[in-house]
């Protein structure tokens, strides 16, 4: 079963509607995409002994690109990881441990925040030749499971350092 897929604009933000999940389209395929989440029981009684959250499933239909490489990074607590941007490579990421924020700078210079966390999941998809970084927000480090496509290579140079000297770094020092 396919998710269903529509899409309605409301002033400068367009807003997705997928098996009634509302998934904020940014600018420039920059993508904020809240994640199914279902408790799991226990098969003695149960009760409830955890969750699962789906990140992705082949069938969804909801990612531009099929991920060819699936990794983890971390990020220790109040650091910054980046700004670059891929030339190549489309990337989908959600934090799993912890709070980030993912910052993405679009083609017209502006910047979109989107937050994810073990709490509120959200896979944000930054294509390829947008820039971005993220900042852990957490007392502790934050884990992030990255989807890739193409799949990385040690001698890969599609990876450009870039600097976001117009970005607001400051605001996030108090979080």
């Amino acid at each position: 079963m396919k998710r269903k897929i529509k899409s309605i604009k409301t002033g400068n933000n367009i807003f997705i509607i997928t098996l009634g999940l509302n998934v904020e389209l940014v600018k420039d395929d920059i993508i904020g995409i809240p994640l199914e989440t279902f408790p799991t029981k226990n098969v003695g009684d149960d009760h409830i002994n955890g969750k699962l959250t789906v990140i992705w499933r082949d069938w969804d239909n909801i990612l531009k690109s099929h991920p060819k490489m699936v990794y983890v990074s971390h990020v220790n607590p109040h650091e910054i990881k980046g700004p670059h941007l891929h030339t190549k490579r489309d990337s989908y990421f959600v934090c799993i441990r912890g709070k980030v924020v993912f910052i993405a700078k679009d083609n017209s210079g502006s910047f979109h925040e989107i937050e994810s966390s073990e709490e509120k999941p959200i896979l944000v998809q930054i294509p390829k030749n947008i820039a971005s970084a993220h900042i852990n927000l957490s007392d502790q480090m934050s884990t992030i499971l990255t989807l890739a496509d193409p799949a990385w290579r040690s001698d890969d140079d599609e990876m450009k350092n870039v600097v976001f000297d117009d970005y607001d770094w400051k605001k996030w020092k108090n979080n």
